[in-house]
């Protein structure tokens, strides 16, 4: 009798292992080269489970759409098993909650340590990590070689170089970049110890060194003259590519924008010699890959996670999908250390912060680009300026913790 009931259990339990085929669903935002490297890393990764059933698939979703897609999908049940998205938005889903699953239990050490260590720091939350970390962006010095000989390690040695380079009359400028862009500002702000938030989060816009940092900026647009009026993304392109502009602060994005007849180079961001010689400290976003906690196959979605987040599919991203890989092991590889780009992102990353993941952030950028425009375009002081941005701020997150 038991040899007969064994007989028939065998089966069903091989029919119910067989039946556990798992589809694996990944909502990503990327196009070009992005959404082509991912693609064959998908594809390889599939190659080598096609005997266990688990088959990945991906969904490129627009890059406009895809923040509201995932909060008004995912908590339904209706998104995807995993998706990939830069940190910033990631307290809010977790508040909201039923948008992104907490991992630590599949942690181990072996597998946190193999990131560059801030960007785990931007996939964690009130002490919980809910992500992998794939790829971090964050600005850097990029400069025209025919206009710079030696790139200026200092604030000092900035100026002066611009000083020389800067012909307004002739739309000639030493230094473009989105300056009027808190988000980019933010390098200059950090060096001197600025901040958004102390802990609680309780925001400080206002604090001395933020006021520091916004007074040291207008000096450059103002005193120093080495900057242009209102640079919009466009103006600053332009500049550069006509030849007209030495140096531009900006990310890995601006270089897909740079003409082929501009020979430039990669350097880091300058020490501030106003700040005690600290160096300009960019925000740091980092593309984390999350699980959803609707995923009917948390397991093998997990796996997928870490495989596309260990050292040859990040070979894949890095080299043809010109990604900058949050895996730290990757960049002593010989052809991406070859690689003058990635090496200098890599190195910049390193004195770089990760932006705020609290959901308070989100309150912090209207007001902070009101603040920023009054200050560049002469209409206010900068501490004026913040201690409105402050008052706003603080009364959207003071709505936002009513609700």
């Amino acid at each position: 009798m038991i040899r007969k009931i064994l007989g028939f259990i065998a089966p069903v339990l091989l029919f119910a292992t067989i039946s556990k085929a798992a589809e694996i669903v990944v909502w990503h935002a990327y196009r070009a080269e992005e959404k082509a490297a991912l693609e064959k890393v998908v594809a390889i990764y599939n190659s080598t489970k096609a005997a266990s059933d688990v088959k990945v698939t991906t969904l490129a979703v627009p890059y406009d759409a895809f923040a509201d897609k995932i909060t008004a999908a995912v908590p339904r049940g209706k998104g995807p098993d995993i998706f990939i998205y830069a940190q910033d938005r990631l307290g809010g889903w977790i508040e909201a909650g039923s948008t992104v699953e907490p991992i630590d239990f599949y942690l181990d050490k072996a597998t946190t340590s193999r990131f560059i260590p801030t960007t785990m720091e931007a996939m964690t939350y009130r002490g919980t990590i809910y992500g992998l970390p794939l790829n971090y962006k964050c600005i850097t010095m990029i400069y025209n070689k025919k206009l710079v000989a030696t790139p200026p390690k200092t604030s000092g040695e900035l100026v002066t170089v611009c000083k020389k380079l800067t012909n307004a009359p002739a739309g000639k400028f030493g230094l473009v970049y989105s300056y009027a862009d808190f988000y980019y500002h933010a390098a200059l702000m950090n060096a001197f110890g600025g901040r958004v938030f102390d802990p609680g989060p309780k925001p400080v816009m206002n604090n001395p060194e933020n006021v520091k940092s916004l007074e040291l900026l207008m000096k450059w647009f103002k005193t120093d003259g080495i900057m242009p009026a209102e640079p919009s993304t466009a103006l600053v392109t332009s500049l550069f590519n006509e030849g007209k502009a030495g140096f531009v602060f900006s990310g890995p994005w601006f270089l897909g924008e740079i003409s082929k007849t501009i020979n430039y180079g990669l350097a880091p961001l300058p020490t501030i010699d106003e700040a005690g010689g600290k160096p300009m400290r960019p925000w740091m976003t980092v593309e984390g890959v999350y699980i959803t906690p609707g995923s009917k196959s948390k397991d093998a979605a997990f796996d997928f996670v870490k495989y596309l987040t260990d050292v040859p599919s990040a070979k894949v991203l890095a080299i043809e999908g010109r990604q900058t890989p949050a895996n730290a092991a990757i960049y002593n590889d010989p052809q991406v250390a070859a690689d003058a780009i990635l090496k200098a992102f890599r190195k910049q990353v390193e004195v770089a912060i990760p932006m705020p993941n609290v959901p308070e952030m989100t309150m912090v950028w209207s007001p902070a680009t009101t603040a920023m425009n009054v200050i560049t375009k002469g209409a206010g002081t900068p501490k004026a300026a913040m201690d409105d941005a402050q008052k706003a701020v603080l009364a959207s997150v003071a709505a936002l913790r009513k609700k």
